[in-house]
This record gives structure tokens, C-alpha cells and sequence, in this order.
């Protein structure tokens, strides 16, 4: 059996972290006896996040370019030749057999270093429009792992591989796990449960939105599990104090939380629209406007079009939000449908297929 050491690189926010540990994790399987190092932003949650997983990781001094002029736009450049030599120093120190990123600002040093040592490299890209950090690597790289088409018009089309996004392996066994779910947030079983997820961060309108119908959702008899992020949470914390809300900065149990939900509301992010549909519950989705090429909006029209999943777009929470939601909550046959035709669009062996890239890479 050989060993093997892999850097993997990817963060700024969970969709770049969990793709990079669910595929350490699949190549931990294969190659047991091999040595994993993450590499991050060295003051992003990866730090915390990628330790928890049981994992080594370095950080970088690096972030990304603001859209105006502030002090860490005059940073950058030093902030990147830091950051080169610091990747050159961990791969001559480290030697890895190959080297993967998952997106965000530190994987663009590193991989850029890696290519030029000649280490095989793979790169994992989430979305339908790519980040610019990958963008740039694309044509450096050796492979590139993604999860929708038509991505030729962003990266060499010889060098594309479609996957799917990987999923950390435990929403792979949420089945079959309601009342364990409900029994670890301590919820009542009688009651339908709503799971609010903005992203690690948190999303503003979305907080706003619960704050304003937590009567409303009393009124409906539902309990909440709400994620409002790191961001937000010392501002929505105080709900903690009435018996159906649970107010969280970021939840670690996900399999638990998701396995307690009846219904889910979630930005569309690439990571959270592929866990959605392994999961297989009633979502409905509120899409942040914020992003480039509207993506989010993208992704979850691409899932509403199929009946898999409610789209609801920020400008129209005042007026669609609660007529939608009582519909859902009084409607057996509209959750039962909803969860059965989302689970259909799941690409369960993501994971899988991005580790057999690396292992072609590790036999060149």
C-alpha cells in the first residue's frame, strides 16, 4: 500500500472547506496510511474548522482584492509574495505527492507554486461561474473537477472533469434519522421543524426575515433550528429565550440538523444546493443577489424549474414569503413531492469521482 502525501487547499467559507475535507476524507479511505496538510487563510474559519475535522493545516497571509481602495488593497502585494514564498516553503518541506484546492484566496499562491514545481495538481470548482482564483489556476492545473456544464468557456475543456461537489460523507446517511435528529436538538416530536441556513457567515436579509415572522411561525406551530452565522449572533441570540426558537452561530452537527428538519430555508450556494438534494427535504430557497453573475439565483432556478424546490427572491419575501410557507406547512402531498423530486437531482458519488481524478494524477 503506498503512501502518499496530499496539500489541500480551499476556505474563506465553508463551501470551500467542506469540499476539501469530504475529498481528505475519501483518499484517507483509499490511502490509510498516507499524510494530509490543508493550507488556509490564516485568519479564516479553515483555521478552526479544518483542525476539527482532524486535520493539519498552515495558514497563509493572503486575502482577496476589494472592489475599492483600502488598506488591504495596498496590502495585497505584499500580502501575496508573502504568501508565494510561504507556499514554497511548505512545499519543499512537505514534498506532497499531489496538490488539490477547493477555491478561495489562499489555494492561488500555493497551486500557482505547485504547477510551477511540476507537483500534479487538481482543482475542485463549485459553481457555475467560477471564482477568480480559479479562473486564473485553470490553465496551470493539471485537472479540473466541476459540478455544472458548459464550463468550457471558462477553462481548458481537455482538462474538465464534471463530478458534482463532494459532500462530507455523513449527509450520505441522514436517512432514516428523524427522530435521532429531533431527539439531539431536543425538539418536539409533534411539531414540524424548520432549519434556517444562511452560511457560515450568515446572511442578513435572511435574519431579518425570522426575526420579522417569529410570531408567524408560532402562530404555524413550528419550531426553529436557525443558523443565523457568526456575523449575526450576538444580535439574534436574545430569541434563545423563547421555547421554539434554537439560535445558532454555526452548527457542527449539519447531519443532525438536517435529519431534525421538515422544512429548510437556504441561500443557494453551489455546496448548500448539492447537500439539499442528498438530503432530500422541502426547501425553499432565498437566493442572495450579491454574487457574481447572479449564480445563486441560477442554481436555485435550475432546481425550482424541475419542482424539486420553492424559489423565492429577496425583493419578494414581503408579499410571497408566508403565503408560501402556510401552503408548504398544510400540504402533506406538496412536502412529499418536493423532497422525492430534489433527492432525484443528487449526485451522490462526487466525492468519489474527484478522488479517482487524484489517483489518476498519483499514477502519471
Amino acid at each position: 500500500m503506498s503512501n502518499y502525501k496530499f496539500i489541500l487547499s480551499g476556505g474563506g467559507t465553508g463551501g470551500h472547506i467542506y469540499p476539501a475535507v469530504a475529498i481528505a476524507n475519501e483518499l484517507k479511505l483509499r490511502h490509510p496510511n498516507s499524510e494530509f496538510l490543508f493550507v488556509g487563510s490564516s485568519d479564516r474559519m479553515e483555521m478552526d474548522k479544518v483542525p476539527q475535522a482532524g486535520y493539519k493545516i498552515k495558514g497563509l497571509w493572503i486575502s482577496g482584492i476589494q472592489r475599492k481602495l483600502t488598506l488591504k488593497n495596498i496590502m495585497f502585494p505584499f500580502k501575496l509574495i508573502t504568501s508565494i514564498w510561504r507556499s514554497r516553503k511548505i512545499l519543499k518541506t512537505f514534498k506532497p505527492d499531489a496538490v488539490i484546492g477547493t477555491g478561495g484566496f489562499a489555494s492561488g499562491p500555493l497551486l500557482q507554486v505547485a504547477t510551477l514545481r511540476k507537483i500534479p495538481t487538481l482543482i475542485q470548482e463549485q459553481n457555475s461561474y467560477p471564482g477568480i482564483t480559479n479562473k486564473l489556476l485553470g490553465k496551470k492545473v493539471n485537472t479540473i473537477c466541476v459540478a455544472y456544464e458548459g464550463l468550457e468557456k471558462y477553462f481548458p475543456k481537455e482538462k474538465i472533469k464534471l463530478t458534482g461537489n463532494p459532500i462530507r460523507k455523513d449527509l450520505l446517511e441522514v436517512k432514516g434519522k428523524h427522530i435521532e435528529g429531533k431527539d439531539a436538538f431536543r425538539l418536539i416530536h409533534s411539531k414540524h421543524s424548520l432549519l434556517v441556513l444562511g452560511g457560515s457567515l450568515g446572511a442578513r436579509r435572511i435574519n431579518e426575515l425570522i426575526e420579522a415572522n417569529l410570531e408567524f411561525f408560532e402562530e404555524q406551530n413550528v419550531q426553529l433550528i436557525w443558523q443565523c452565522g457568526k456575523l449575526y449572533y450576538e444580535r439574534y441570540k436574545q430569541y434563545n429565550e423563547l421555547k421554539y426558537v434554537q439560535v445558532h452561530a454555526f452548527l457542527n452537527n449539519m447531519d443532525m440538523a438536517y435529519a431534525a428538519a421538515d422544512i429548510i430555508i437556504s441561500r443557494a450556494g453551489a455546496i448548500s444546493v448539492s447537500e439539499l438534494c442528498i438530503v432530500g427535504k422541502p426547501t425553499i430557497f432565498i437566493p442572495s443577489p450579491n454574487v457574481a453573475e447572479d449564480h445563486q439565483t441560477k442554481n436555485a432556478k435550475a432546481v425550482a424549474d424541475k419542482n424539486a424546490a420553492i424559489l423565492i427572491k429577496e425583493k419578494d419575501l414581503e408579499v410571497e414569503f408566508q403565503n408560501q410557507f402556510s401552503h408548504l406547512i398544510s400540504n402533506d402531498e406538496k412536502r412529499k413531492e418536493l423532497s422525492k423530486n430534489i433527492e432525484a437531482l443528487a449526485l451522490v458519488n462526487a466525492t468519489k469521482d474527484i478522488a479517482d481524478e487524484v489517483d489518476k494524477l498519483l499514477k502519471r
